[in-house]
């Protein structure tokens, strides 16, 4: 979805320029917490929730993931 995917570059512009660093830096550092989490054994730190197409879940998948899940709890 062409529309999903300059939303989430959107995003990472707004994270990277807050944070004083590049979009791709937002996205390594996003796929490092994604691996990290994926190799817990506690099933609570897992990515469990979020839809993916392969064995887990791509940066991009889960910052739809989060932007739902956020935009349901402020709405």
């Amino acid at each position: 979805n062409p529309e999903k995917k300059q939303k989430i570059e959107k995003n990472l512009r707004i994270i990277a320029k807050r944070e004083g660093i590049t979009p791709e830096e937002v996205k390594s550092e996003i796929g490092r917490a994604v691996s990290y989490a994926m190799k817990s054994s506690d099933p609570k730190v897992q990515t469990s929730g979020i839809a993916c197409e392969g064995d887990s879940p791509t940066v991009e998948e889960v910052i739809a993931y989060l932007a739902e899940k956020l935009s349901k709890e402020i709405w």
